[in-house]
């Protein structure tokens, strides 16, 4: 039975039980003309105390699942989210319960998220078992041979990602058949009995491209990789229900030869029901100085989408994997995208064999930007770059048209 409360009822239970608690309401907006699905809610917890442990959200007196997040690993939740489905032109009230006891509350998983080490006594791709959390190695060490499937993978039902844990660090994709989540059955590497019951499959070659939205350097002509760094990690934040964060950060990283060293730290989100995933970036001063470069990889023969203001597509068939390895493989034909924000954009650069690609810059510590991207595959999703594009654009108006969160009573 679905478990129903009213602020009213939480507050007497809470305090009944001696537990020191805060209840308040927010009202969620979508200003928008569109209904949005599985759209993110989030509330910074530095603003409604300290030492909070546990959490309750309702809307009319029912649950909703939520997440409870600490991003910087000090052992305090910095993050509260869940998400709400609400119509165009609508605002939504929920009731929040934070409290300084307990533990976070459990719901069905809807993403997933691994990293591994790869077990040499283990043949089989998909059977791994040396689970971690978080690796960081020194200069010189190429952790990718040491990472299965080559560093962090994550899924929503959609989608999956994975991250290269090298000078690279680019962004690999995995394309579905259906709704679901598989990765960990899969671990990215399906079976031949489990590609026959309808598994996904790593849908994109990326070589030395950006894949989609890697992060590097640029040195004036073309982008740079993150080879001088002192310190590379990767790390899972978050582990769901309802959403996941992958860190990776480069600590002394020196872009070009002659530029002072930089700390950056990169937060991968992805959340249930999405396929776009968030990147948000933090330097640890001010990066003026320096220029970076991001975009997607020109996939063989794709037709390209640009509305000259951050927005970047593109649509096109190739294997997905190096020609020596094609063997059980077929052509792969995927959509992807990248949406920046114009305060960030230094020029887009013509496309070349690799890359349609951006040079960013940034007046502050920070860069943001957003990634997606869709298979051919899918059962669900879109089937040709008209749709596909149609897609994109629809997208970048939901970027930047947010809902709107303001705390009613706290």
């Amino acid at each position: 039975m679905k478990r129903t409360y009213t602020c009213l009822a939480l507050t007497t239970m809470f305090a009944a039980m001696g537990f020191a608690q805060k209840t308040f309401d927010i009202s969620v907006t979508n200003n928008s003309k569109v209904e949005r699905t599985n759209a993110p809610v989030v509330l910074q917890l530095d603003n409604y105390g300290d030492g909070i442990k546990s959490a309750l959200v309702t809307m009319d007196g029912k649950e909703i699942p939520c997440q409870l997040d600490d991003i910087d690993g000090n052992g305090t939740f910095d993050e509260l989210c869940f998400l709400t489905d609400i119509p165009k032109k609508t605002t939504k009230k929920f009731c929040i319960q934070l409290s300084d006891s307990g533990k976070p509350r459990q719901y069905t998983p809807k993403v997933y998220v691994e990293m591994m080490l790869a077990n040499k006594k283990i043949k089989e791709a998909n059977k791994q078992n040396l689970y971690i959390s978080q690796l960081t190695v020194e200069n010189g060490v190429n952790a990718y041979w040491m990472i299965h499937h080559h560093g962090a993978a994550f899924e929503s039902d959609l989608v999956a990602y994975r991250i290269y844990f090298d000078h690279r660090q680019t962004v690999d994709v995995y394309g579905k058949y259906r709704k679901g989540l598989e990765l960990k059955e899969t671990q990215f590497y399906p079976d031949a009995k489990q590609k026959e019951q309808g598994y996904g499959d790593d849908v994109l070659w990326v070589g030395q491209t950006f894949g989609v939205g890697a992060l590097r350097g640029w040195d004036g002509k073309q982008p740079t990789m993150l080879t001088d760094v002192e310190h590379r990690s990767q790390r899972i934040v978050a582990r769901g229900p309802l959403r996941t964060i992958v860190e990776v950060k480069d600590q002394g990283w020196t872009p070009q030869p002659g530029q002072e060293p930089i700390d950056m730290t990169t937060y991968y989100t992805l959340y249930a029901g999405h396929r776009d995933c968030s990147v948000d970036i933090k330097f640890n001063k001010n990066a003026g100085e320096y220029k970076f470069a991001t975009g997607i990889i020109n996939v063989k023969n794709s037709t390209e989408h640009s509305d000259k203001k951050g927005l970047r597509g593109c649509w096109g068939t190739d294997w997905p994997v190096s020609a020596k390895d094609s063997v059980g493989h077929k052509r792969e034909t995927v959509g992807l995208g990248i949406c920046i924000p114009s305060e960030y954009i230094v020029s887009e650069e013509p496309a070349n064999k690799d890359n349609y690609g951006f040079v960013l810059n940034t007046p502050t510590d920070k860069l943001h930007y957003d990634i997606v991207f869709c298979s051919d595959n899918e059962t669900f999703g879109m089937h040709n770059d008209k749709d596909w594009y149609k897609f994109l654009d629809e997208w970048k108006k939901e970027l930047q048209q947010p809902l709107v969160i303001k705390t009613v009573n706290k």
